[in-house]
């Protein structure tokens, strides 16, 4: 039950949005263009990585709702469950799970990132963009864990889940919620790009 009586039982982060247009708008144009728009990663690969952060940190809303995105992009189901159980024996390439320990560090204590951990992550051959990516969708992820955490949000059922990742894979993060798309104003974002490593 969120903490707010003004807000209904079932409410989720939408609630917030649609109260502060102003400011979601653009948020949810970021959104799209950080989770849809071009990158080295692929968006079943930014959905992993924002379920996978925001799981280490106990923010169980994220971790079920993009897991299923995560899902519907192709990455092998319960990948993330697998990966917070058994990190080396998850199918997730040696590659990408040293990208994920960056993000575990990074969502946890980012106090503590240095240079060894910026070195591990290009070592393994991605990209500055690819870790301005990972970097940047963790962001997002603390960003969410406190606003959820902050109301009191409660995580939707795995069924309700895959059912919304279904119409977020459709739409994207701008059109998702009816009359929000229009206050966003969000430019063209050419969908798709990356390689499916996982």
């Amino acid at each position: 039950m969120p903490f707010l009586a003004s807000l209904s039982a079932d409410a989720g982060p939408p609630s917030i949005y649609m109260q502060y247009p102003d400011i979601y708008g653009p948020w949810s144009t970021m959104s799209e263009a950080l989770m849809n728009g071009p990158s080295p990663l692929s968006q079943g690969e930014r959905e992993l990585i924002l379920a996978y952060a925001c799981a280490v940190a106990g923010c169980a809303l994220v971790h079920v709702a993009h897991s299923e995105v995560a899902y519907a992009w192709g990455i092998p189901q319960g990948a993330v469950e697998q990966l917070l159980e058994d990190p080396d024996g998850a199918p997730v390439d040696a590659r990408f799970k040293v990208l994920l320990h960056f993000v575990r560090k990074l969502m946890l204590t980012p106090n503590e990132m240095n240079q060894d951990d910026f070195d591990a992550v290009l070592q393994a051959g991605w990209s500055e963009q690819a870790l301005h990516d990972a970097v940047a969708v963790t962001a997002r992820g603390a960003f969410m864990h406190r606003l959820i955490a902050a109301y009191g949000f409660r995580p939707m059922s795995r069924e309700a889940a895959a059912r919304k990742a279904q119409r977020r894979k459709a739409l994207g993060y701008v059109k998702l919620y009816p009359g929000f798309a229009s206050t966003a104003a969000a430019p063209h974002v050419e969908r798709g790009g990356g390689t499916q490593s996982s």
